[in-house]
């Protein structure tokens, strides 16, 4: 930073305006691809725009006309406008970038509202440039700025807060007329999804149909454009409009599988199909299943409208939980829903693919199932204790992610097996399944080598009188032995971690509270209960959420950490 500021200071003398200026900006914009944002925004972004205003640059950025006045008092059209637009992007992007660097889960409202603020700026400079049609790309890389912010705050359930900067996303594309083309309806889609997801998750499901239908009608406009001057390809428009077109009926199939089968009347119950003998039955076997089929062409189409269908961001992994809506037909849907899915799932030879797609990629008409789609089914069904699902498709996808050597995979392999171990323990005594776990395996360039392996046999009812920690035990051993003895890239992901620990300690709490309860008589209380596992098991959940780099992500982890430092300290006196 020194260094930076010795040279602006030396040169700016020497230099012409405009080189210094474009040097300036060229040396920033370096920065932020190298990642260092603060020296970015500070040395280069920030003093590009102290040049203009003396006083502090959020001040000007809540009136149209104090920032027109402020940035560009010789008007938009000035040649250094289009530089000026740029900064003022820039500085917003590092300013976000900065706040997920030190807070990237939002866990200060302090950091949410600067992410508010950097939209809110963003969406200004829009609003400014939008009337330039040469300043089309400046709109362009805004509502990718935004797209970008947006999704995250979603992740972190602030949906309704980013609903009216995602609307005002889209709203541009449509208004600049050079972003009109089919090159970027790809996007302009993507925009649509976002904004009826944000609907969706904010329980106004009827608004994301309703927008995912304007989105099918503005697609329809262009197509009949396209189709009278083409300039591409056929095939390659054909391509983009299907894959628009995807996007937007997913969409509606997500609120209209389930608004279907409440406005039937005479609604009569179909039988389920047990997941085993469902190859034996013809497909469309069900209402849920007919309307796949007459909205989407291929399984790939139909797996990825099953998967938003089910997909509701208010709903975590753990605790594993079925619907509970007022309708009793919405659990009918999602039985049926699961079980289409498993026939798609079944039906393709994952392990035999070579190269998969990415589930966000997949174009409609194809057949192949993304790995990333399946592992999400699978997790998806364990959420909604959809147990004979979740394990005939975990026997599909287990076969295909041992088969894969890529790191990402052997991470996935991971996350499932976890969740089996988990499943006796959230719900003991269901299911009794059987695999193979790896233990004190090593890994070379993020592949597993099964050197020494053994096998974990999930009991019926293993939580039982006499023997209540044993697939606690597993659990914890297991869960360390990953985050031990494999690579990082390899480790499974902190949610699942956050997931395992918060199971282990809900678990174990009480029978760990008495143990601390017990004073200076701890040592005795341990002996004449037998409690030296669970002091164990507390040890490892301490080492898990140290080698995970998990600590702050759950402030219940510091109660973990001051519980075994009290029983210690409580041994210590014994």
């Amino acid at each position: 930073a020194n260094t930076l500021f010795d040279i602006w200071i030396k040169y700016k003398p020497r230099l012409p305006e405009w080189y210094y200026n474009e040097r300036l900006v060229k040396v920033g914009d370096t920065l932020a691809q190298i990642k260092e944002y603060k020296l970015a925004l500070q040395q280069c972004y920030e003093r590009y725009l102290q040049q203009f205003v003396s006083v502090n640059l959020d001040d000007v950025m809540d009136d149209v006309q104090c920032f027109k006045s402020a940035f560009f008092p010789n008007g938009v059209r000035d040649k250094n406008a289009a530089l000026m637009f740029h900064v003022l992007q820039a500085r917003n992007v590092c300013i976000y970038q900065m706040v997920c660097s030190r807070d990237r889960n939002l866990q200060n409202g302090e950091s949410l509202q600067t992410c508010l603020n950097a939209l809110t700026s963003l969406r200004l400079t829009m609003q400014v440039a939008l009337p330039q049609e040469d300043l089309c790309w400046l709109i362009y890389n805004g509502t990718i700025h935004i797209y970008t912010i947006c999704r995250h705050l979603m992740v972190m359930g602030h949906s309704a807060k980013v609903l009216e900067y995602l609307l005002w996303a889209s709203i541009c594309m449509e208004s600049s007329i050079p972003l009109l083309s089919v090159h970027y309806l790809t996007w302009r889609a993507t925009l649509y999804t976002a904004v009826s997801q944000c609907y969706f998750d904010c329980q106004a499901g009827i608004h994301g149909e309703i927008f995912a239908r304007r989105g099918l009608i503005k697609i329809d406009e262009l197509k009949q454009l396209e189709d009278v001057s083409s300039s591409l390809e056929h095939t390659e428009t054909g391509k983009i409009f299907r894959e628009a077109t995807l996007k937007m009926s997913v969409m509606i199939f997500k609120r209209a599988v389930y608004e279907s089968r409440k406005k039937s009347n005479g609604f009569r119950r179909e039988s389920k199909v047990n997941p085993r003998k469902a190859v034996n039955v013809s497909w469309p076997r069900n209402s849920t299943e007919r309307l796949l089929v007459a909205m989407f062409d291929g399984a790939a189409a139909q797996f990825l409208a099953i998967l938003e269908a089910l997909s509701d961001p208010s709903r975590n992994l753990l605790p594993p939980h079925p619907p509970v809506p007022d309708e009793v037909q919405i659990p009918e849907v999602t039985s049926e829903l699961f079980s289409a899915g498993l026939e798609i799932l079944s039906g393709n030879s994952l392990k035999k693919q070579n190269q998969l797609e990415n589930i966000f990629v997949i174009t409609a008409g194809e057949e192949g199932v993304s790995g990333d789609a399946a592992v999400k089914f699978v997790k998806l069904a364990f959420s909604y204790e959809e147990w004979n699902v979740f394990y005939s498709a975990f026997e599909f996808v287990d076969n295909f992610l041992q088969a894969q050597d890529d790191p990402r995979w052997k991470k996935a392999e991971l996350e499932l097996k976890l969740l089996t171990l988990m499943q006796p323990i959230v719900l003991p005594g269901r299911f009794e399944r059987s695999f193979s776990i790896t233990d004190g395996g090593k890994s070379k360039e993020g592949s597993t080598r099964r050197g020494s392996e053994k096998t974990q046999t999930i009991r019926k009812e293993s939580l039982k009188p006499g023997d209540p920690f044993r697939d606690l035990m597993i659990l914890a051993t297991t869960t360390f032995s990953y985050v031990s003895t494999f690579e990082q890239n390899v480790h499974p992901g902190k949610e699942i971690l956050v997931d395992v620990v918060m199971c282990l300690w809900q678990k174990c709490k009480t029978e760990l509270q008495q143990i601390q309860k017990s004073g200076s008589r701890c040592l005795e209380y341990i002996h004449k209960h037998q409690a030296y596992q669970w002091v164990h098991i507390l040890w490892i959940m301490n080492e898990i959420i140290e080698k995970s780099n998990i600590a702050d992500t759950n402030v219940m982890f510091a109660e973990i950490t001051l519980c075994l430092a009290a029983i210690l300290e409580n041994v210590a006196d014994s």
